[in-house]
């Protein structure tokens, strides 16, 4: 497989002997990460090269399939819902209203109702003039979207906007509730108030009160977040995320309902009491996680800043294995992974036009990777 190259998890190794770029040394694994075992081989991790689905987006942020096997897409900086279909064809669906597409902010996420073949109801994060929300959207009955604010129905707002870190990932868990990931939008300590919505993954009904269970009776589910951005669950249900670091160490997290996550107090793997240390960490200049998606028993995470793709294989206690590095620097900024329905492919997005990549022909593109 052409550039694919293996780079040592714990990066305890010296730089000759591990092609990733050097880097600080890491804390010692904690108890929740043990040492993990060989990588898999290049062979297994894919079936083939990634090709172009789609070309000449502007920031594609958010994609969701639809039962059709179709998928909606939403481009950040002009706020379009598009449907992207299986052989590439894309249709223009609509604009939502209200979309200030300032700093990292704009139309981001996309989510689609588990009832959607019957409500045609999705779900967009967007960044306004005074805040970044979720609100409700339903299609019309050919599937195009009016995203006018009479049609816009806000289930969450307030949520701080900022130049940079605006979180921005949504997705319903298999419990049917939907999870929102919001950046620390710039901030500290506001990361750790659990009566701010800001640097949190939260967990809403599909009307955006709090969900059953949640662990301090409000909307939000975890505390002490970054930047999150990717969300991904394993097939029994457990849930991982990837968060940008700050300049030292990004993370993939293991998601426990309640579990503090350290920011701005912890970075990466030291091991405090009250904290949850990340299962795996990369050096930021290597990763800026931004998509992480679960296929194949392993997980891919999207780098943006790193210019490459993630594969992680899954251990049967949960934790991690020695990452695979696949594409590095071939595409450009790698934002959004998603795993195909049937699982046997990977969506994932450029990201060479949001004002910190190099453009090239045609950017910004979809791909598709088939897997094994």
């Amino acid at each position: 497989m052409r550039s694919l190259t293996l780079v040592c998890a714990a990066l305890l190794v010296a730089a000759t002997a591990c092609t990733a770029d050097p880097a600080p040394p890491t804390s010692a694994p904690t108890s929740a990460a043990p040492s993990a075992p060989p990588s898999a081989t290049a062979e297994s991790a894919v079936a083939g090269e990634p090709r172009v689905l789609v070309s000449g987006l502007e920031v594609p942020w958010g994609i969701a399939f639809l039962p059709d096997g179709s998928a909606l897409v939403t481009e950040r900086i002009p706020g379009t819902i598009s449907r992207v279909a299986p052989d590439g064809a894309v249709t223009r669906l609509g604009e939502v209203e209200g979309v200030t597409p300032t700093g990292e902010g704009g139309l981001l996420g996309v989510a689609v109702s588990p009832d959607y073949a019957t409500d045609r109801t999705l779900y967009v994060m967007l960044t306004t003039a005074d805040d970044n929300r979720v609100v409700r959207l339903v299609a019309n009955s050919d599937g195009t979207v009016d995203g006018s604010r009479d049609r816009q129905q806000e289930i969450v707002t307030g949520i701080t906007k900022g130049g940079n870190h605006d979180g921005g990932r949504l997705a319903f868990g298999p419990d049917g509730y939907l999870y929102i990931t919001t950046g620390e939008a710039g901030r500290g300590e506001p990361a750790q108030d659990r009566d701010d919505l800001g640097g949190k993954i939260l967990r809403v009904t599909r009307d955006g009160a709090p969900a059953p269970g949640n662990p301090f009776g409000t909307q939000v589910y975890t505390v002490g977040h970054r930047n999150p951005q990717g969300l991904a669950w394993t097939p029994d249900g457990r849930l991982y995320q990837a968060e940008f670091g700050q300049q030292t160490w990004d993370e993939i997290n293991l998601i426990e309902p309640g579990g503090n996550y350290g920011w701005p107090t912890v970075e990466g793997q030291e091991g405090r009491d009250g904290f949850i240390d990340p299962l795996v960490q990369q050096p930021v200049r290597n990763a800026s996680w931004s998509g992480l998606a679960y296929a194949d028993g392993a997980f891919y995470a999207g780098a943006l800043r790193g210019e490459r793709l993630f594969r992680y294989p899954l251990n049967p206690d949960g934790t991690l294995g020695e990452p695979q590095v696949l594409f590095r620097g071939e595409f450009g900024r790698i934002r959004t992974v998603v795993a195909t329905p049937d699982g046997r492919s990977l969506w994932f997005t450029t990201s060479n036009r949001d004002g910190r990549g190099d453009p090239r022909a045609d950017d910004d593109k979809i791909y598709v990777l088939p897997l094994s």
